[in-house]
């Protein structure tokens, strides 16, 4: 009986996945197989754990998810915990397997993961790249050669290329050898965390698991319609319909990129086009430049000069960096946005954007640290779109447009009431023209106002001129 282990990764779903879809093809036995890899649940070199509660949670209930959907599938998931490129070896050795099917991951950690096992497999595992929207094998350009501007690479996709069809979900797999012992689903006690409760501000009571990915499509897209405004509504603070907020199904796989995208051809066809239809596509070609620039660059992009080798004079400086990672800035739309990352593992693009263009310029931070505090804290964590979106913010990755994000205007501008502010800093809430630079209140207005900001909030560790004409 020829048998197969199919190695799921960031890919923990049944529809589109190749790697799953190939296995069934040619072998006569699948053996499904997550590992919990013991080195995502460390610390990094800043002391930041890898993976906190929040995202921890959310993976366990994916890969509960996966479990039970195989199991409805006459299979099931083999789970173990350790370093997978040993817990592989092990399965394979006690039940005489010498085949591995996986998608293929990019980035160095997981690559020498990949090369420990070749070494053993001998060329008997074979990789799907199944987390991108455009296959390698259809770009209109090597992917050494791809460009490190957006707006070209974007070009030359549209252009010419087109996105594949999804890999079908398996009616039945075959029965797992009643020899083979499928493991427990561990808890997060078993990784040194606990259980957090999600503050009831957040956006979404996020759940892991396919069926959740899917279940979101379906809602934001056609019981809701609410793509149909997403363009315009994107850039939103507060609510779980501003943006789709897919990309926290999409970081570990639990819904592909082309499922989306297929699913948005479904809508223009029989709902509406529109630029909002276009600018969510938009978003996924996003994910799939930084893919492979991360395919093309390898290390460089978590390098202090970036893809583009450049030399900036950062700084470390561990008091700053707290109160910027605390929400104590005294800036009350960074703060904003760094207590809702604290509080709910989620923040928007807009809030992402702001508060790490003022770490890079307005604290002059090492770029690196805010990226990893992201990694550490982000429920939607992607390791490429992450560290290429701080890097190019940073100004080192090769990017000619201005990636700066005036603080003071960028809160004006989308939170103009000030009514993200109240929700996340109530101790400002019975401010108003003033809500997002406290600190120019005069005296007598001041003394007037319930706030005070030595006891209640903040003084602000910056206020850079180029800020007044905004206040």
């Amino acid at each position: 009986m020829s048998k197969v282990i199919v190695w799921f990764r960031n890919d923990l779903r049944l529809h589109d996945h190749e790697a799953l879809s190939k296995a069934i093809e040619n072998f006569s036995e699948v053996i499904p197989f997550y590992c919990f890899d013991i080195r995502h649940f460390a610390e990094d070199t800043y002391g930041f754990k890898k993976t906190t509660a929040i995202r921890a949670q959310f993976l366990l209930e994916s890969v509960e998810n996966l479990k039970k959907n195989l199991q409805k599938k006459n299979s099931d998931l083999v789970i173990r915990i350790g370093r997978p490129e040993e817990e592989i070896c092990k399965l394979a050795i006690t039940h005489s397997i010498d085949t591995v099917y996986a998608h293929k991951e990019i980035t160095s950690e997981e690559k020498q993961v990949e090369k420990q096992l070749e070494a053993v497999f001998e060329g008997k595992i074979k990789y799907f790249l199944g987390s991108t929207l455009y296959h390698i094998n259809d770009l209109p350009f090597p992917y050494q050669n791809i460009p490190n501007v957006f707006t070209a690479f974007r070009k030359g996709i549209e252009k010419s290329v087109f996105v594949r069809e999804l890999f079908s979900t398996p009616d039945q797999l075959p029965p797992l050898s009643s020899m083979l012992s499928a493991g427990e689903l561990p808890s997060l006690n078993d990784f040194g965390l606990e259980k957090e409760v999600i503050d009831q501000r957040a956006v979404l009571p996020f759940k892991g698991g396919e069926d959740e990915g899917l279940a979101r499509l379906n809602h934001y897209f056609f019981k809701e319609q609410h793509l149909s405004i997403y363009k315009e509504t994107r850039n939103g603070l507060i609510g779980a319909d501003y943006s789709s907020k897919l990309s926290v199904w999409l970081w570990n796989g639990c819904i592909s990129l082309r499922k989306i995208y297929w699913e948005v051809m479904r809508y223009e066809e029989s709902i509406k086009k529109n630029q909002s239809t276009y600018w969510l596509i938009f978003e996924l070609i996003w994910r799939d430049f930084f893919k492979y620039i991360g395919l093309k660059h390898g290390n460089d992009l978590f390098q202090l000069t970036g893809i583009n080798k450049k030399r900036y004079d950062w700084k470390v400086d561990l008091e700053l960096f707290t109160k910027w990672a605390g929400g104590t800035t005294g800036i009350p739309f960074i703060d904003a946005n760094m207590r809702e990352l604290n509080a709910t593992g989620f923040m928007s693009n807009r809030g992402r954007q702001v508060v790490a263009s003022f770490l890079v310029t307005e604290l002059g931070l090492d770029w690196r640290m805010g990226a990893a505090y992201f990694e550490s804290k982000l429920i939607d964590y992607d390791v490429t779109s992450n560290y290429g979106n701080w890097m190019y913010i940073a100004g080192v990755g090769n990017d000619p447009r201005d990636r700066y994000f005036n603080s003071i205007l960028q809160a004006k501008r989308y939170d103009p009431q000030g009514d993200y502010v109240k929700l996340w800093l109530p101790e400002l809430a019975n401010l108003s023209d003033t809500i997002h630079h406290p600190w120019t209140l005069s005296k007598d207005l001041f003394q007037a106002q319930p706030i005070d900001l030595t006891a209640n909030y903040f003084e602000p560790i910056v206020t850079p001129d180029y800020w007044e004409k905004h206040y």
